[in-house]
This record gives C-alpha cells, structure tokens and sequence, in this order.
C-alpha cells in the first residue's frame, strides 16, 4: 500500500535540512543547559524551550548525528512528543471516522499515528546543519486564549527562507501543539485525505495496520 506521509511529501519540496529544523529546531548551541520547558508560559517561550533542547540534544549525541534512527527517535519521543497532542492529532485527521471507531480502535490508531510521526520527524533530523536557524515571529494572538499559531521562519544557508506555523491548544497541563503548517499545507488536512481513502478500502482496523506496517 501506498501511503506516504505528510512530512516524506513535504521532504521533496523543501528539501530534508529546512525540513528538519521545521518540526522544531532552532540556532541553540551544542553543550547548552537544557532549558526548562514550562508549558504555561508564553506560546512563544514554551515552543521556543522545547525547540532548543531538541537540537542540543542531537548534537550532543555522536549516533544521532550521524543519523542513527534510533537514537533519533529515541531524543523525539522524550523532547518533542511530550509536548504534543496527539489524541487530538489523530482525532482531527481521522475526523468524523473518530466516532465510528470503539475506544479500543482509537487507543490503537493513537499509538499507531504516533509511530508514524516519530518515525517521519526521526528522518528529517538526520540532515540538521550548522547553518539551520529558526526565528520565532512576533506572537499576534492573545496568549491567554485557549488556541494559538506561533509562527516562525526557517532560514538555510543559499535557501529561501520557509514559513512554518505551529497550532497550539490550552490544556490542563499547559500548551500543547497538535498541527504543524509549511508554507500552508498542514499536516491534520494531509492526513485526514490519506485516512478517510484507506478507511473507506479497508475500516479502521486497515488504517491501523497500514501505519503499523510502516514501523
């Protein structure tokens, strides 16, 4: 089955180094303090913490560096997937074939879409550069609602800059990101075509061993 990700699509139009530094690396230097990641300040500080520790943390780490995917993945699932929503993610691009599925089914295709990201955003961070730095724009909303764009720029050296967006939702714990825009395709939307076409070949149980399958 074909199945290809919003990130590998995304890979061929932006090339792999913009691409990593888009799902959350900014110009931190090697061998900084980790910074504290408080999920209640500012969306901007809060995307801002978690981005930095990222980066040091596959620069700090030889195998990483050298693309090692599972040292990378290991560094995504404690530095980045901590701070996403992904019940929510995978709830929206599943849309209304969501409610269809039973709470077993939606526990299942949870893990299985997070495996899919992990595995996805592991392969964009094994082409980080030097050279790759991310501004954060000025935050135009109000950081005490309950949903949030922070905006940035990814800036590679002879590159074009690229615009990346990141939707933040309010929850119990603080900020949590559930969508991610570059240059105006966002994942949810790319997903949820790709869902609703193998739901509708195989129900919800073929979507789930479609993405297993690519683990």
């Amino acid at each position: 089955m074909n199945f290809p990700s919003f990130l590998q699509t995304l890979r061929r139009a932006i090339g792999p180094c913009l691409l990593g530094a888009a799902l959350g690396l900014s110009a931190a230097s090697a061998g900084a303090a980790e910074r504290t990641v408080d999920p209640k300040a500012a969306p901007n500080d809060f995307l801002e913490a978690v981005a930095d520790n990222m980066l040091d943390a596959v620069k700090a780490d030889p195998q990483a560096l050298q693309g090692d995917p599972g040292h990378i993945a290991d560094l995504v699932r404690r530095y980045a997937i901590p701070y996403v929503d992904m019940n929510k993610t995978t709830r929206l691009a599943a849309g209304r074939y969501w409610r269809q599925a039973s709470a077993a089914q939606q526990d299942a295709l949870v893990q299985a879409f997070t495996g899919t990201l992990i595995r996805t955003y592991s392969g964009a961070f094994t082409r980080i550069t030097q050279g790759t730095t991310i501004t954060l724009l000025p935050f135009r909303g109000d950081p005490k609602a309950d949903d949030a764009v922070v905006r940035t720029t990814i800036s590679q050296q002879n590159s074009p800059a690229i615009g990346v967006d990141y939707r933040l939702e309010q929850t119990d714990a603080g900020w949590k990101v559930y969508d991610l825009n570059v240059e105006g395709i966002w994942l949810i939307q790319n997903y949820r075509n790709q869902f609703a076409s193998e739901i509708n070949r195989s129900g919800i149980d073929g979507l789930i061993s479609a993405l297993n399958a690519k683990q």
